[in-house]
């Protein structure tokens, strides 16, 4: 008789455990998932030189801007600094002034009081805090000498007056704290931008930095190459000027009127022109004395300059004085074209007008560049002609 048991499986499940296939199927399943769980995730691919060095040049420039903006944060605090010293020097002469009535006024009181001659009501309008008050009241204008009236006015219009000299310097103390808070904010803003930068030049390689200082000679070439292509230009616009002034004079006749009033124009613009290269030969010998000084943002010398201390220092050597920011200096002249530039203008770059150098002719300026670089002679073009904002000619 046939057995009636349901045949075993050929492999059983022991002790919880799969089967031998399922069972390496497990366990590798559980080493691939290990491995993912452990390994590091995928690293942000490394940046090309080019934009390590556009993004070292906007940290650069950036560091540049934060620096004009301390530099106004720091004259403002300053000029802010000397007008509280002031207003708190008024207030305390007029408080000593106050204390001087008030005095006054004690000894009038003290002597009506001693002789009899003063009702009660007179001492105490003598020493009240508010002596008009009682001064209105008719019945004590009568007991008050001429003398006595304008001590209590004295008195009055002191207490008055150093009242709103002291608002006014408590006023002045909030604007300087907010001033002040500026300053802090900007010169933090410079040193993070700076440490950025320095950050990326540092994960260079030897290598890296060798190719990068060949992509800046490439670009310095260029940058000359444009300044001669200037120069050239210049030169021709200049020529055609003689030229066309030499017609002119042919044109005006040979009659001694003629000629007597053409020489005295062309002495007149010679003087203006001669008095403006004058004075700019001598801000170009004192920014060429500083060429090799390293760029320190918010120095203006001796030792250190940042590009606006360097031009207002040059400047100041001829007997102009500029203002001490980029912002100001681009107002503190005749605004010229670049073609038409002199030696001795200023020649601004960047829409928010962070950046200046001293123009020295053919297309070359001396400029403090930027930080962790020194005083040097340069292109124009230094980086680029789209960044050349404006050309303006002090004095």
């Amino acid at each position: 008789m046939a057995s009636h048991k349901k045949p075993r499986p050929a492999a059983t499940r022991v002790a919880g455990m799969r089967t031998p296939a399922l069972a390496t199927a497990a366990l590798t399943s559980v080493a691939l998932l290990s491995q993912t769980a452990n390994a590091a995730p995928s690293a942000e691919p490394r940046p090309s030189l080019e934009e390590v060095q556009k993004k070292v040049d906007d940290l650069y420039h950036q560091a540049e801007t934060a620096t004009e903006k301390y530099n106004t944060a720091k004259e403002k605090t300053t000029k802010q600094r000397k007008q509280v010293d002031t207003l708190l020097d008024d207030v305390a002469q007029r408080t000593d002034k106050l204390n001087s009535a008030r005095e006054e006024l004690g000894s009038f009181a003290a002597a009506q009081y001693r002789t009899g001659a003063a009702a009660p009501g007179t001492a105490t309008l003598l020493l009240a805090d508010d002596p008009q008050d009682y001064f209105d009241q008719t019945q004590l204008m009568s007991r008050l000498t001429s003398r006595q009236k304008t001590a209590v006015d004295d008195y009055v219009t002191e207490q008055s007056e150093t009242a709103k000299k002291r608002q006014e310097a408590s006023k002045s103390l909030e604007t300087l704290t907010e001033s002040q808070k500026s300053l802090k904010s900007s010169k933090a803003d410079v040193q993070k931008k700076l440490s950025e930068a320095r950050e990326m030049l540092s994960k260079l390689t030897a290598e890296e930095k060798a190719r990068l200082a060949a992509i800046e000679k490439k670009k310095e070439a260029e940058a000359r190459r444009k300044a001669a292509e200037l120069a050239a230009q210049q030169a021709a616009e200049a020529k055609q000027r003689q030229e066309a002034e030499a017609a002119a004079q042919q044109q005006s006749g040979s009659g001694t009127s003629d000629s007597s009033s053409s020489g005295s124009t062309g002495t007149g613009t010679s003087t203006g022109d001669s008095s403006y290269a004058t004075k700019a030969a001598k801000a170009l010998t004192f920014a060429r004395a500083q060429v090799g000084k390293p760029y320190v943002w918010g120095a203006t010398g001796p030792d250190s300059y940042d590009c606006s201390g360097l031009t207002a220092a040059a400047w100041k050597a001829a007997g102009v004085d500029l203002p001490r920011t980029t912002y100001d200096q681009v107002n503190a002249g005749t605004t010229v074209s670049l073609s038409n530039a002199q030696p001795g203008d200023l020649i601004f770059f960047y829409d928010d007008i962070s950046h200046v150098g001293l123009y020295i002719g053919n297309g070359m300026m001396i400029h403090a560049p930027k930080p962790g670089a020194y005083v040097r002679e340069e292109s124009v073009y230094y980086a680029g002609s789209s960044i050349i904002h404006s050309v303006v000619r002090p004095a």
